[in-house]
């Protein structure tokens, strides 16, 4: 009897929990994530050379005391996805590791009743599982900017490939949009070079790049209970704050204004899982879901 009332109990809590994460949360019909690369919060905000994503900061909520998890780059992307950099600490190929089993976003989703898609440029074919991509125009598709390969498979938190889609296939009816998508430009348009010597071309092809292909989305996610999450996986490892990256949130219910709370990737994650009373994911656990930017 004991046992059943530990367990009751316990039950209780989780849901409880669970509860009063998401109480002050919207559900929106559909999440865009944007994940861009290696430019710290001063490199990008009040900068003439990205006039489109400080647009969306005016529009939207900006987060002044945003971080990354670690460096280099794999790992953030890892942490964004499933709570977890998953043990891995550099950009080596995890072909020969995979798939995890591990809990994601993207199989939780799915697990609830949602549904999920990632969309990366140059992505060979739809569900490639290839390491590195060397598109014609010169703009390369990396697998360690597309951290759900690792689960695409059949076993425990696995799911399709098909849901691994090239940006080509990116929906221009949004109501087809997933509950929750994720968009990584190719290297050659998420800002992936680091900008040296005064030449700023990564950061303007980046902005370009994000208001050529995703200003219609944001347009009408404004109107029809959607939001964009705009974040970086770290920053050039020159900030004068460790690791400060830029990350907005501009939508439907998103108020407009500077948010100083410190946030970083599995703080959007809990926040992400809470909006659909999904479980939180590892170190997502630990983080509270983002308050106070809601209308």
């Amino acid at each position: 009897m004991n046992k059943i009332k530990i367990v009751l109990i316990s039950l209780f809590t989780v849901l409880l929990f669970l509860s009063c994460n998401s109480k002050h949360l919207p559900k929106p019909d559909h999440i865009v994530i944007v994940i861009e690369e290696n430019h710290g919060y001063d490199e990008i905000i009040n900068s003439e050379n990205a006039p489109y994503i400080n647009q969306l900061a005016r529009e939207g909520t900006l987060f002044t005391n945003s971080g990354a998890i670690t460096h280099p780059s794999q790992p953030n992307y890892l942490a964004l996805f499933s709570g977890s950099i998953q043990g891995v600490d550099d950009d080596r190929c995890l072909d020969k590791e995979t798939p995890f089993t591990t809990p994601n976003l993207g199989a939780s989703l799915i697990q609830n009743g949602y549904t999920f898609k990632a969309y990366s440029e140059s992505l060979p074919k739809v569900g490639s599982q290839v390491c590195f991509y060397e598109a014609s125009n010169g703009y390369d598709y990396a697998r360690k900017h597309a951290p759900w390969v690792n689960w695409q498979g059949n076993k425990t938190n696995n799911f399709p490939d098909s849901l691994h889609q090239p940006f080509s296939n990116f929906p221009r009816d949004f109501n087809k949009l997933p509950t929750v998508s994720f968009v990584v430009p190719n290297e050659g348009n998420d800002m992936h070079n680091i900008d040296i010597d005064g030449d700023t071309s990564a950061i303007k092809r980046g902005d370009k790049w994000l208001k050529d292909h995703l200003s219609a989305y944001v347009q009408w996610a404004r109107k029809h209970n959607s939001m964009l999450i705009l974040t970086f996986d770290e920053d050039q490892k020159g900030s004068m704050v460790e690791n400060h990256i830029a990350t907005i949130f501009v939508g439907s219910h998103v108020k407009q204004g500077k948010n100083n709370s410190f946030i970083n990737h599995y703080s959007v994650l809990s926040t992400v899982e809470s909006m659909y009373h999904l479980p939180l994911s590892a170190n997502a656990k630990d983080q509270s879901s983002i308050d106070g930017i809601w209308k």
